[in-house]
């Protein structure tokens, strides 16, 4: 039976993930959670966040669970071939994102089960507040 990602899953994912953003006092966030064919489940806008937050961490996951690698990895293949990079952006209609700040959703068997993306701090910081968002229900990122 395949696994799929639940609402009640990517709502604690993104609980969590709100937990560590806080306690890291990094700035307020946006959260998008996908599932495995890059449909929304799930998203929060922090009090404080831009109204860019949304599209920005919803590209960031789309792109991530689309090419079934973290959006840091998808930053990082960028730079060696930008015009392809460039070239999904636009087919996409601006939904994908190579930017880091997402992380892919697996579960214990290594299937992807979506993504999840964050916007508000430096790409770093919404990578690990996602980190955290994930293990904490007992799922993987990597």
């Amino acid at each position: 039976m395949t696994q799929k990602l639940s609402l009640s899953q990517a709502q604690d994912i993104i609980a969590s993930a709100i937990t560590e953003r806080k306690a890291q006092q990094f700035p307020p966030m946006g959260f998008a959670v996908l599932d495995d064919a890059g449909d929304l489940i799930a998203y929060a806008r922090e009090d404080g966040a831009s109204m860019f937050r949304f599209d920005i961490a919803r590209a960031k996951a789309w792109g991530a669970v689309g090419m079934g690698v973290s959006s840091r990895t998808l930053g990082e293949r960028a730079k060696d071939n930008p015009n392809f990079f460039v070239s999904l952006s636009a087919t996409s209609n601006g939904r994908f994102l190579p930017q880091t700040g997402a992380v892919l959703v697996k579960g214990k068997d290594g299937q992807i089960l979506g993504a999840i993306g964050a916007s508000g701090g430096t790409g770093d910081q919404d990578e690990a507040v996602c980190i955290v968002g994930v293990t904490a229900v007992g799922l993987s990122s990597s």
